[in-house]
């Protein structure tokens, strides 16, 4: 796939990642870090890397990479609304 034709890997970071020779753990966590900030706010993070991971994790097990995912798995939340207007006290 090109890059950015994949709207769960725009910038095709997590493809490229899966592509270097000897990629350690610390580059993969960067390499995450990079497309989950870069990720479109309209997908939902856990499900992009559920589809990632299932699509290109499932194939590549010992992987670094895949590792970083299922850890981005575990670990992935849906955001909160924390603070705002809303929840501050009214005279």
């Amino acid at each position: 796939m090109a890059r950015g034709n994949d709207p769960l890997d725009p910038k095709g970071l997590i493809r490229e990642a899966y592509r270097i020779d000897g990629i350690t753990p610390p580059e993969c966590r960067s390499i995450f870090l990079d497309w989950a900030l870069s990720l479109p706010a309209e997908i939902d993070q856990k499900t992009a890397l559920r589809s990632l991971h299932d699509r290109v994790g499932a194939a590549h097990p010992d992987h670094p990479m895949t590792e970083v995912l299922v850890q981005g798995l575990n670990t992935a939340q849906t955001p909160k609304r924390r603070g705002g207007w809303r929840t501050r006290e009214r005279g």
